[in-house]
């Protein structure tokens, strides 16, 4: 007869509270905020996962043109980003002498290297292929970001249900490079206006697209001022230039959402 499923083996706790494992040594052990540091960021990758999975069910739901239930699915995206954003209230507890006392032993280690965000990054649009280059070819992220990089994006899910609801969306932009940034279009621009002026639903939609970018720019914008209470100008632990690295990243994924702004 087997066992009755328990919340420890449901959950796997045994497990998941033997992951945090901290690297600093002193007299009296690790440093005590290490604990933190490491929660925080595996709680943030767990986050990072399930805003993939429900990004990738609002693209299915979009191409079947099914905009209450992507709706939804947003509210849900939303909740999350504002979660990650209030856990960085969590992370600026730790000061910048709390910080330093075990940051040598991160030795290269760096959020610059979430494979997870940077497939989120990729689902908005926001494709570099330079990046391939921060993971060995063999590993498991780089194969899911050579795969997320072949994808279409959120936006083209977007197009697509435009074009099954009868807005004549360019050829060009319906069979677009996927690989490629999103560019400007005057002609998009316009189908957009017209949608904002007569079509609830579907303006409904391209808010909530907006709401999403939004979302992404106050994480990265609370992240810039976090790095820059802690550590002020010095270097990321990555190699990147640390806080004037993350500023340059604050802008928006949708750029013809953003641009019709002063046209309505």
């Amino acid at each position: 007869m087997s066992k009755a499923l328990t919340y420890t083996h449901y959950l796997q706790l045994d497990e998941l509270l033997n992951l945090q494992v901290p690297r600093s040594s002193g007299l009296h052990g690790p440093e005590h905020d290490e604990l933190l540091f490491i929660i925080i960021h595996q709680v943030y990758e767990l986050w990072f996962k399930e805003i993939l999975h429900e990004l990738d069910h609002q693209q299915t739901l979009l191409r079947n043109n099914d905009p209450a239930r992507a709706a939804h699915t947003t509210r849900r995206i939303l909740a999350i980003l504002k979660t990650i954003v209030a856990q960085l209230d969590v992370l600026e507890t730790m000061t910048p002498l709390e910080f330093s006392a075990f940051r040598s032993f991160l030795d290269t280690a760096s959020g610059f290297q979430s494979a997870q965000f940077r497939e989120i990054e990729f689902v908005f649009g926001y494709k570099r292929k330079n990046i391939f280059q921060c993971y060995p070819a063999d590993s498991d992220s780089r194969k899911r970001l050579e795969w997320r990089y072949e994808q279409p994006t959120l936006w083209d899910a977007f197009l697509r249900y435009l074009s099954l609801n009868g807005y004549p969306v360019p050829q060009e932009q319906l069979h677009r490079d996927v690989t490629q940034p999103l560019q400007p279009s005057s002609v998009l621009q316009s189908i957009l206006i017209d949608i904002y002026r007569h079509d609830a639903t579907a303006s409904n939609v391209c808010e909530n697209l907006v709401d999403m970018d939004e979302g992404i720019q106050e994480w990265r914008y609370r992240h810039v001022k976090m790095v820059e209470r802690t550590i002020g100008g010095k270097a990321g632990t990555g190699g990147s230039t640390g806080a004037q690295y993350l500023a340059m990243t604050i802008k928006p994924f949708f750029p013809d959402l953003w641009a019709i702004r002063s046209q309505l």
